[in-house]
C-alpha cells in the first residue's frame, strides 16, 4: 500500500506514525513512515526500513551477488520485507524469497503495507525460524538471519544446533549472512564469542563486515574479494 501524497510529503520533515499494534512477541510496534519509506520499530530497534536498512544494504554492497549459486533465498526475521526491497529495486536482483517471520502481526503489517509494491516471488510463512529449519528440506543461495526480540537474540539462535541447521539448508558454495549488534561492549563481546566459539566452527571460512552499530557474519569471506 503506498502512502497518501501528504502523508509523504510530511515524511521528509518529522516522522509519521502509520500504524500502532502489539502482538504476543512485542508489547508495541510502531509503523512510521520515515522520509518516504516505511519503517518498522519497537522500543529499542529498527526492524525494518526498506533500502535504508543500512546493516543489510551496506553488506550486499560489499558482497559479489552474482557469486550467489540459487535464485532461493531464505529470510529468517522477514520484517516488512527490508532485504527483497532493497536487492530489487536498489540492486536490480531477481531472487525468489522464503521469508520466516513468528509475529503475526509483523506479518499482517506487511501483508498490508510492502508485499503489493514487491515484484519479487515471495512466500511469506509465519512460524517459529527454528522449527521451520528442522522441517525444511529445501536448499537455498543465501540464507539471512535477522531475528531479534527488542535488541536481544534469542539463545536458541546462537546455538552450534541452529547454525548447523543454517547450514544444512545451504547450497554448496552458498553464504550465509547474520546479522548481529555491536553498539556496546557486552554485544561486541557476545559477537566475538559467537563468531569465534560457533559460527566459524560450522562455518571454517567465514569472515566479519563492520557496520556501524553492527557485525555481518559471512559465512564464506572470498565472496567479499578484496573488499575486506
Amino acid at each position: 500500500m503506498k502512502p497518501g501524497f501528504f502523508s509523504y510529503l510530511k515524511s521528509y520533515f518529522v516522522d509519521v506514525l502509520i500504524e500502532q499494534t502489539e502482538s504476543e512477541y512485542h508489547d508495541q510496534l510502531d509503523l512510521l513512515l520515515v522520509k518516504g519509506r516505511y519503517q518498522l520499530c519497537t522500543a529499542n530497534a529498527i526492524y525494518s526500513f526498506a533500502d535504508k536498512y543500512s546493516n543489510f544494504y551496506d553488506s550486499f554492497r560489499k558482497i559479489d551477488l552474482d557469486r550467489i549459486p540459487s535464485k532461493d533465498v531464505l529470510l529468517l526475521g522477514f520484517g516488512l520485507g527490508s532485504i527483497p526491497y532493497m536487492l530489487e529495486n536498489n540492486f536490480r536482483r531477481s531472487f525468489r524469497y522464503t521469508g520466516i517471520e513468528i509475529d503475526e502481526e509483523i506479518v499482517y503489517l506487511a501483508s498490508k503495507y510492502v508485499l503489493d509494491e514487491l515484484q519479487s516471488n515471495i512466500e511469506l510463512i509465519q512460524t517459529d525460524a527454528g522449527a521451520f529449519l528442522s522441517n525444511d528440506d529445501q536448499q537455498y543461495g543465501m540464507i539471512a538471519m535477522d531475528i531479534f526480540f527488542d535488541d536481544e537474540i534469542p539463545s536458541y539462535f546462537e546455538s552450534l544446533e541452529f547454525c548447523e541447521l543454517m547450514n544444512d539448508r545451504l547450497f554448496d558454495g552458498g553464504l550465509v549472512l547474520y546479522n548481529r549488534l555491536s553498539y556496546t561492549k557486552p554485544h561486541m563481546e557476545a559477537t566475538e564469542k559467537y563468531f569465534s566459539e560457533v559460527f566459524k566452527k560450522v562455518f571454517p571460512q567465514a569472515g566479519q563486515i563492520k557496520l556501524s552499530g553492527n557485525v555481518m557474519l559471512v559465512s564464506d569471506v572470498s565472496y567479499l574479494g578484496s573488499s575486506e
